[in-house]
């Protein structure tokens, strides 16, 4: 935010940092720090969880079977979304004039999408038949579905620490 102008950009966006919401976590001693740390609680759950059962995906511990690993990790994943996502939209009020024309945001918003289509489209198509692999070797399109998760993710984080700095 540029401080002698204000915030700059579309209404709805300098409205949103405007916010009596967005005032108070920047202004809060607290908050602001109390958010981040359960954004960065949500993504430590969210993506370690799909990293884990990624390299299972690409054939990493066969002897463990899909299925049982998948209704392990999954649940962990989804509770860290539930925490990454509504703290993810705090952190983006207090500042959203700025972060709408950062380009690592952005790439990072982009390759949120992806990750997702992608875990959709596991879970319609080379994921349908996952009890079927036991401790199998997973099909070329799961471990294809795997790896572009491993590289998405990373991307992911990558990015949203990269935010700071561009």
């Amino acid at each position: 935010m540029d401080h002698d102008q204000g915030p700059v950009g579309p209404g709805w966006l300098v409205a949103l940092e405007g916010s009596g919401l967005g005032d108070g976590l920047r202004q809060s001693l607290w908050l602001y720090p109390l958010v981040e740390v359960a954004h960065i609680l949500g993504f430590a759950l969210l993506v370690g969880s799909i990293v884990a059962f990624d390299f299972r995906l690409m054939g990493a511990r066969a002897f463990l079977p899909a299925a049982g690993l998948s209704r392990l990790l999954l649940p962990v994943a989804v509770t860290g979304f539930a925490l990454a996502v509504p703290t993810g939209v705090l952190l983006f009020v207090t500042e959203a004039t700025s972060l709408w024309r950062n380009p690592a945001f952005l790439a990072k918003m982009a390759l949120l999408l992806l990750a997702l289509a992608n875990i959709a489209a596991f879970h319609r198509g080379a994921g349908r038949d996952i009890a079927a692999w036991g401790g199998g070797r997973p099909s070329p399109a799961a471990r294809f579905a795997g790896a572009a998760s491993l590289v998405l993710w990373i991307a992911v984080l990558t990015c949203g620490r990269l935010i700071a700095y561009v």
